[in-house]
């Protein structure tokens, strides 16, 4: 195949350029990270390597997983077109820009601080607010709204990140105010794709179909008071720091994500590979407040522990499901059955606790980095490599675009 139709292939759907990146730079930044903290290379970028490393998984690795998702979601959602190749070609190439001047950072002026990387991130930011907002705001109801809101948010608060660094402030406060709106959007982007998930209506070739009765149906109040405690957790922290009230803050978020999983208690519906992706993300999310409360209020645990539970677990896990599920339906295929998607979501789950144990005391904390650190990055090779075909060959099903598959082919099998 020529350059010019696989590229043709990448840009044929929002999800395709953006999964690949996300993916490809879930292993590069990782393997790269390790090398770091092993000190086998030496690199050291304004503000300091764990501020790259932190930055870079957030608005790397989960900004192109959430570009993808947007691009390929809201026009379904809106009932509008989908974006042309130019549109993903460019901001394809700003997200790339952006990740290679955090690179070359250290070449630079130490008076230009992180200033061109904030620019670059911004223009990417903003040309994907450019072409959604408008078909979010105009269309019915405005029900999908907040995900502009949410993206608004994640920009302004990597502004403020680089900003923060390159004037003499603290851009870690920013990124860990950043990881909360990421597990609001996570809690937000994933109900739709539960409904479908849960009650097997992509399975059935039946996606957007009504819902069969006595089945899952995510109850908004309990997602609302979810989003609402996360977010003050999130507002009190960028404020107090480590303090107490932000302790029972994250404790409330905690008790707010256990309190969504009672959506789910549906019963063997809940049993199937797919969902049960979605809901040990929650459990993840839970869990990580629940970490970080008691590290809070005092509990021998260093907040990390829980913040790498929502991080590395959480969003990594959610991540993964998305792909998984957005990347195949979008590509003309139905959902994969081979083992390597359990196995990998087993993976980054023993990765996200590994990296957890790492906050106890007395814990070898260089292998447990070092070990998290290959499985996670382990997982999302694998998924590159097993989901090829969804992001580099063009569609085989004679569709164009991000059309769905015929409805019959769902009952066809296949892998």
């Amino acid at each position: 195949m020529s350059w010019q139709a696989r590229l043709d292939a990448i840009l044929q759907c929002g999800y395709r350029p953006f999964f690949l990146l996300s993916a490809t730079s879930a292993t590069a930044l990782m393997l790269f990270w390790l090398t770091l903290l092993n000190g086998w290379i030496t690199w050291q970028p304004p503000g300091g390597m764990v501020l790259w490393h932190v930055h870079e998984l957030l608005f790397g690795f989960a900004g192109a997983a959430v570009a993808g998702f947007l691009l390929t979601a809201v026009p379904e959602f809106t009932a509008t077109a989908n974006l042309s190749r130019a549109v993903l070609l460019r901001l394809a190439l700003l997200w790339l820009l952006a990740r290679l001047l955090y690179l070359l950072s250290p070449l630079w002026p130490a008076s230009f601080g992180l200033l061109p990387v904030a620019l670059a991130n911004l223009l990417f930011w903003l040309l994907l607010l450019w072409h959604l907002f408008p078909r979010l705001w105009q269309h019915a109801g405005r029900m999908h709204l907040s995900f502009a809101w949410v993206v608004a948010g994640l920009a302004l608060l990597q502004l403020a990140c680089l900003l923060a660094s390159s004037l003499g402030g603290d851009p870690m406060a920013w990124l860990r105010a950043a990881s909360g709106v990421l597990m609001m959007l996570i809690v937000i982007a994933t109900r739709r794709i539960s409904v479908n998930l849960v009650n097997g209506l992509i399975e059935e070739g039946r996606p957007g179909g009504p819902a069969p009765i006595n089945s899952y149906l995510p109850r908004p109040p309990r997602s609302y008071l979810a989003l609402f405690c996360i977010g003050l957790c999130s507002a009190v922290e960028l404020l107090l720091g480590h303090h107490p009230i932000t302790g029972w803050t994250a404790l409330a978020a905690a008790a707010a994500m256990l309190n969504v999983l009672n959506d789910w208690h549906i019963g063997r519906a809940l049993f199937t590979r797919w969902a049960l992706l979605l809901y040990a993300g929650y459990w993840l999310i839970a869990l990580g407040y629940a970490a970080m409360g008691a590290s809070w209020l005092g509990a021998p645990l260093a907040a990390s522990a829980g913040r790498h539970l929502l991080t590395s677990g959480a969003a990594a896990l959610s991540i993964l499901a998305v792909m998984a599920v957005v990347g195949r339906i979008h590509a003309g295929l139905w959902l994969d059955r081979r083992p390597w998607l359990p196995l990998c979501a087993l993976g980054l789950v023993t990765a996200a606790l590994l990296r957890a144990m790492a906050g106890l005391p007395g814990m070898p904390v260089s292998g447990l980095f070092s070990a998290a650190g290959l499985v996670w990055a382990g997982c999302f090779a694998v998924y590159l490599f097993a989901a090829r075909s969804g992001l580099l060959a063009p569609r085989a099903d004679g569709k164009s675009g991000c059309a769905a598959p015929l409805e019959h082919e769902a009952r066809e099998g296949g892998c």
